[in-house]
Protein backbone atom coordinates (compact mmCIF):
# COMPACT_ATOMS: atom_id res chain seq x y z
CA UNK A 1 0.00 0.00 0.00
CA UNK A 2 0.85 3.67 -0.69
CA UNK A 3 1.29 6.31 1.71
CA UNK A 4 1.11 9.63 0.59
CA UNK A 5 1.87 12.64 2.35
CA UNK A 6 0.69 15.53 1.51
CA UNK A 7 2.69 19.21 2.36
CA UNK A 8 1.10 23.12 1.95
CA UNK A 9 -1.09 23.28 -1.13
CA UNK A 10 -1.93 19.75 -0.47
CA UNK A 11 -4.52 19.03 2.05
CA UNK A 12 -6.32 16.56 0.27
CA UNK A 13 -6.05 13.84 -3.10
CA UNK A 14 -8.48 15.13 -6.19
CA UNK A 15 -10.27 11.44 -6.93
CA UNK A 16 -9.26 9.84 -3.54
CA UNK A 17 -12.16 7.63 -2.41
CA UNK A 18 -12.07 7.47 1.74
CA UNK A 19 -13.54 4.93 2.89
CA UNK A 20 -12.33 5.33 6.29
CA UNK A 21 -10.27 7.67 8.58
CA UNK A 22 -8.28 6.14 11.39
CA UNK A 23 -7.00 8.29 14.34
CA UNK A 24 -3.37 5.84 15.38
CA UNK A 25 -1.55 6.19 18.60
CA UNK A 26 2.56 5.62 18.33
CA UNK A 27 4.93 5.34 20.99
CA UNK A 28 6.24 8.45 19.27
CA UNK A 29 3.39 10.13 20.21
CA UNK A 30 0.29 11.94 17.85
CA UNK A 31 1.17 12.02 14.20
CA UNK A 32 -0.08 15.14 12.61
CA UNK A 33 -3.55 14.08 12.56
CA UNK A 34 -6.16 11.09 11.39
CA UNK A 35 -5.15 9.25 8.32
CA UNK A 36 -7.36 9.02 5.18
CA UNK A 37 -7.26 5.20 4.14
CA UNK A 38 -9.12 4.40 0.82
CA UNK A 39 -8.40 4.22 -3.18
CA UNK A 40 -7.11 6.77 -5.54
CA UNK A 41 -7.33 5.54 -9.37
CA UNK A 42 -7.98 1.81 -8.01
CA UNK A 43 -5.01 1.67 -5.56
CA UNK A 44 -4.68 1.54 -1.76
CA UNK A 45 -3.63 4.43 -0.45
CA UNK A 46 -3.38 6.24 3.01
CA UNK A 47 -3.28 10.19 3.33
CA UNK A 48 -2.01 12.02 6.15
CA UNK A 49 -1.64 15.54 6.12
CA UNK A 50 1.63 16.82 7.42
CA UNK A 51 0.47 20.43 8.83
CA UNK A 52 -2.88 18.83 10.14
CA UNK A 53 -5.94 20.18 9.39
CA UNK A 54 -6.06 23.60 8.59
CA UNK A 55 -2.29 23.57 8.21
CA UNK A 56 -1.99 24.33 11.82
CA UNK A 57 1.21 22.44 12.70
CA UNK A 58 4.39 24.19 11.66
CA UNK A 59 7.49 22.58 9.83
CA UNK A 60 9.61 22.85 13.03
CA UNK A 61 6.56 20.87 15.19
CA UNK A 62 5.90 18.37 12.99
CA UNK A 63 6.46 14.91 14.67
CA UNK A 64 7.67 13.08 11.67
CA UNK A 65 8.53 10.20 13.86
CA UNK A 66 4.91 9.52 15.06
CA UNK A 67 3.91 9.92 11.18
CA UNK A 68 5.90 7.83 9.83
CA UNK A 69 5.05 5.31 12.09
CA UNK A 70 1.28 5.80 11.67
CA UNK A 71 1.67 4.65 8.19
CA UNK A 72 3.74 1.59 8.57
CA UNK A 73 1.38 0.23 11.34
CA UNK A 74 -1.51 1.07 8.13
CA UNK A 75 0.92 -1.57 6.06
CA UNK A 76 2.33 1.26 4.17
CA UNK A 77 5.37 -0.28 1.93
CA UNK A 78 6.38 2.96 0.12
CA UNK A 79 5.96 6.50 1.03
CA UNK A 80 5.35 9.49 -1.04
CA UNK A 81 5.63 13.18 0.43
CA UNK A 82 4.86 16.34 -1.16
CA UNK A 83 6.66 19.34 -0.44
CA UNK A 84 6.14 23.06 -1.61
CA UNK A 85 9.78 24.34 -1.32
CA UNK A 86 11.53 27.24 -2.59
CA UNK A 87 14.43 26.84 -4.95
CA UNK A 88 17.42 28.66 -6.67
CA UNK A 89 17.36 27.03 -10.11
CA UNK A 90 16.52 29.16 -12.66
CA UNK A 91 15.09 25.83 -15.05
CA UNK A 92 12.68 25.06 -12.20
CA UNK A 93 10.41 27.82 -12.20
CA UNK A 94 7.12 27.84 -9.29
CA UNK A 95 5.12 25.16 -9.78
CA UNK A 96 7.72 22.89 -11.23
CA UNK A 97 8.03 19.14 -10.15
CA UNK A 98 11.35 17.42 -9.07
CA UNK A 99 11.99 14.06 -7.37
CA UNK A 100 14.93 14.63 -5.62
CA UNK A 101 18.05 12.10 -5.32
CA UNK A 102 19.65 14.35 -1.92
CA UNK A 103 19.33 15.76 0.87
CA UNK A 104 20.65 18.33 2.84
CA UNK A 105 19.45 17.30 6.62
CA UNK A 106 19.70 20.85 8.56
CA UNK A 107 17.37 18.69 10.93
CA UNK A 108 18.09 19.87 14.67
CA UNK A 109 16.45 20.60 18.30
CA UNK A 110 13.86 17.52 17.92
CA UNK A 111 14.53 14.13 17.56
CA UNK A 112 15.31 12.70 14.36
CA UNK A 113 16.01 8.41 14.30
CA UNK A 114 13.31 5.44 15.25
CA UNK A 115 16.84 4.16 16.80
CA UNK A 116 17.53 6.76 20.37
CA UNK A 117 19.34 4.98 22.72
CA UNK A 118 16.84 3.01 25.28
CA UNK A 119 14.82 1.63 22.24
CA UNK A 120 17.11 -0.41 20.64
CA UNK A 121 19.75 -1.46 19.68
CA UNK A 122 23.09 0.86 18.79
CA UNK A 123 22.00 0.85 14.74
CA UNK A 124 23.74 2.40 11.69
CA UNK A 125 21.61 3.44 9.20
CA UNK A 126 23.67 4.43 5.96
CA UNK A 127 22.19 8.01 4.77
CA UNK A 128 24.42 7.62 1.38
CA UNK A 129 21.43 7.82 -0.80
CA UNK A 130 18.29 8.91 1.43
CA UNK A 131 15.79 8.28 -1.56
CA UNK A 132 14.35 5.05 -2.67
CA UNK A 133 15.41 4.67 -5.80
CA UNK A 134 13.14 2.43 -7.06
CA UNK A 135 10.11 4.30 -5.77
CA UNK A 136 12.19 7.17 -7.41
CA UNK A 137 12.00 5.37 -11.05
CA UNK A 138 8.33 4.42 -10.81
CA UNK A 139 7.97 8.42 -9.75
CA UNK A 140 9.63 9.67 -13.24
CA UNK A 141 8.00 6.97 -15.23
CA UNK A 142 4.59 8.13 -14.24
CA UNK A 143 5.44 11.40 -14.83
CA UNK A 144 6.53 10.35 -18.57
CA UNK A 145 3.65 8.67 -18.56
CA UNK A 146 1.52 11.98 -17.85
CA UNK A 147 3.85 14.03 -19.87
CA UNK A 148 4.53 15.65 -16.61
CA UNK A 149 7.33 18.30 -17.03
CA UNK A 150 9.91 17.19 -13.87
CA UNK A 151 13.33 17.24 -12.63
CA UNK A 152 14.77 13.78 -12.42
CA UNK A 153 16.95 15.05 -9.59
CA UNK A 154 18.49 17.63 -7.24
CA UNK A 155 18.83 18.38 -3.71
Amino acid sequence: MLGIIGGSGLSELEGMAVTRRRTVRTPYGKPSGALAIGTLRGRKVVFLQRHGHGHTIPPHEINYRANIWALHAQKVKNAVAIAAVGGIRADLEPGALAVPDQIIDYTHGRPSTFFARGRRPVTHIDFTRPYCEDMRQRLLGAARAAEEKLSAGGT
